[in-house]
């Protein structure tokens, strides 16, 4: 996911050549860490790549050991006395893919699941070591696909979620000339690092598993959110923020359906009588609020908008229900899937919502707090985007304690200068001398649009609420820093760096 536009960020990409096995098409769902390396290590072959984009350059690079393989088979063909088209043949029928991909991919760093189709017509799908991306499949005697999420599979092919697959990390899907399907083993896998924020956020919530977990990863939030509200559920509106927490949205409901049943109970139970119709009327009808109160423009999405246009955008987004709760008296809940920015919230909904005057908002984060970049495929290399480090910072510099950033800078470099295997993530000291609760007042400090008189609070969800609700997915680095990759490491110290250098010192 980037927010870059031009044709030359569209897939597929196709490398173009005039003898047939050579030509090669590549797309997918990636993010390389290290393509720096990679296009040193063509210029080091005596190439001179036109384009210097992780797409481009990886093309290049398995292009390359494409025609590697396919040189193997045209001294093959000679040696068996073959000739003209032949040879040619000869290498179409002979082309090994698992070769070539096994000479390619252990030296890429990053995020993927990528997919290709040669022009003698071999076909593959391959899935990074560690896990990162996502990959399913389908297969049966007429048709094999591939997606990123099960859901699309199912509806495609009206399927049950038995019938498909998950391919493992480090494994590919080939599919021969010849229509032969083999699951062949490229790369060792290097830990389970599956990305969680795929299930936060980017995956359909119509998965079954998503689904469940989505809604756990509302559920876990009533505690925290009873304390915002004061326990005061009887005066609480609850809602969401269009449309990809909505599903959190009903987790949440239902612990606070569980919750405020547990209540009725003991009210019944601490009765010294036996309870009347009209006394158990007025317990048992107590009940969730919940109100649609934020609308969304459907076709406007500003979490993966281009920088220079988000801000405009975010405030043209949404809209309210206007006499949705009442004024001066209801706390109105509102639960995001996660917040990374803070632009919408800043520039439209903390606007919008005050305009309905309730008396507290209390702005609720299925996910933990966003920290670090993702560079595994999800285009946001700055530091200083996330609302979180900024607060962060803000902080710092208010109690006086500028030394840390400067120390930190320092870490930094001293780490970019360790092999890359051997780095630690220096930025995590940037977080150390504050809770979440003082980050999270600072965070509202910052993203409250002048003039508003509402208070509001933030609620997010914690590490360990995380890891309980999406158990098998525990790639957690964009709120922990723990990069499954060296790559990862070494681009997060690299960003700050780059943050002190041109942002923070200027």
């Amino acid at each position: 996911t980037t927010g870059k536009k031009g044709l030359e960020y569209v897939h597929p990409f196709l490398r173009r050549n005039n003898w047939r096995a050579k030509n090669l098409c590549l797309c997918g769902n990636f993010n390389m860490t290290n393509i720096d390396e990679i296009f040193e290590k063509l210029v080091d072959m005596g190439q001179s790549p036109r384009i210097y984009s992780d797409s481009y350059i990886t093309l290049a690079y398995m292009g390359h050991r494409l025609d590697r393989e396919v040189e193997r088979n045209f001294v093959e063909a000679k040696k068996k006395g073959l000739s003209g088209r032949e040879i040619t043949n000869y290498i179409d029928n002979n082309v090994e893919m698992g070769n070539v991909l096994k000479t390619t991919m252990p030296d890429f760093d990053g995020g993927y699941v990528m997919c290709g189709l040669t022009g003698s017509g071999e076909m593959f799908s391959m899935r990074d070591p560690w896990g990162i991306r996502p990959a399913f499949f389908y297969k049966n005697d007429e048709i094999i696909a591939v997606a990123s999420e099960r859901p699309v599979l199912q509806t495609t092919f009206e399927l049950n979620c038995d019938d498909i697959e998950e391919l493992k990390p480090g494994y590919a899907l080939i599919v021969s000339k010849n229509g032969g399907v083999s699951i062949e083993k490229i790369l060792d896998q290097r830990g389970d690092s599956k990305c969680s924020f795929e299930r936060i956020y980017f995956s359909r919530g119509s998965d079954t598993d998503i689904y469940k977990e989505r809604k756990k990863l509302g559920e876990q939030l009533t505690d925290s959110i009873l304390k915002a509200v004061g326990y005061d559920t009887e005066h609480t509106v609850f809602s969401f923020i269009p449309n990809t927490a909505e599903v959190a949205f009903y987790g949440m409901l239902g612990g606070f359906k569980r919750y405020l049943n547990e209540q009725k109970i003991e009210r019944i139970q601490s009765l010294d009588h036996k309870p009347t119709t009209e006394e158990l009327r007025e317990i048992l009808h107590q009940y969730v609020r919940s109100e649609k109160v934020a609308w969304k423009d459907i076709k406007l999405r500003t979490f993966i908008t281009e920088g220079n246009s988000r801000k405009d955008l975010a405030s043209h987004v949404y809209d309210v229900t206007y006499g949705s709760l009442e004024p001066y008296v209801d706390n109105l809940v509102i639960i995001d899937d996660s917040i990374v920015r803070g632009t919408t919230l800043k520039e439209s909904i903390l606007k919008i919502l005050d305009s309905l005057h309730p008396k507290k908002i209390v702005v609720v984060s299925s996910s933990p707090q966003i920290r670090y970049p993702d560079y595994y495929g999800i285009d946001m290399p700055s530091l200083e985007e996330f609302c979180v480090f900024r607060a962060t910072v803000e902080l710092l510099k208010e109690r006086g304690m500028e030394n840390v950033i400067d120390e930190t800078y320092n870490n930094c470099k001293v780490e970019l200068n360790k092999e890359k295997s051997e780095m630690q993530n220096a930025v995590r000291a940037i977080y150390k001398p504050f809770t979440i609760d003082e980050i999270n007042r600072k965070i509202v400090e910052m993203l409250r649009p002048e003039g508003m008189k509402t208070p509001v609070e933030l609620v997010y969800q914690s590490i360990e609420g995380l890891h309980t609700a999406i158990p098998n997915h525990k790639g957690d680095w964009y709120f922990t820093g723990n990069y499954p990759t060296p790559g990862g490491t070494k681009l997060v110290n690299q960003a700050f760096v780059k943050y002190y250098e041109t942002k923070y010192r200027k």
